[in-house]
């Protein structure tokens, strides 16, 4: 059963800028496991990661009725890879429900699907 969706976008240059400022925002976005993989990519597909993290999580927020705050942070939500390359969200170490994750050249999506 469907139990909330949400959609976000943000401009790649936006993450760019703040990303290259201090390495806080990222820190405050992305879990451990996430910036393991940040780490091992190229510059220009680190912003790619960071946006479509950043969208992924805010249209979580959403689909859960919560935003994103006290009592759903960005540290609580995570999107793993099957080994096939397939996103999947997880909330609280719980995977959830889909994500779907997009790029162009200027913005990063998201949609998520949450199920129960």
């Amino acid at each position: 059963m469907i139990i909330g969706i949400g959609l976000d976008i943000v401009e790649l240059g936006r993450i760019r800028r703040i990303d290259g400022k201090s390495a806080k925002f990222r820190e405050r976005i992305l879990t451990e496991r996430e910036l393991a993989e940040y780490a091992a990519l190229s510059p220009a597909r680190k912003t790619e990661f960071l946006a479509g993290r950043f969208a992924a999580k805010e249209a979580f927020g959403k689909a859960n009725g919560t935003g994103i705050g006290a009592g759903c942070s960005f540290q609580d939500i995570e999107i793993r890879k099957d080994p096939k390359g397939k996103p999947g969200i997880f909330f609280r170490q719980q995977e959830t429900g889909l994500v779907s994750i997009t790029h162009t050249k200027e913005y990063a999506a998201a949609q998520v699907l949450l199920q129960s």
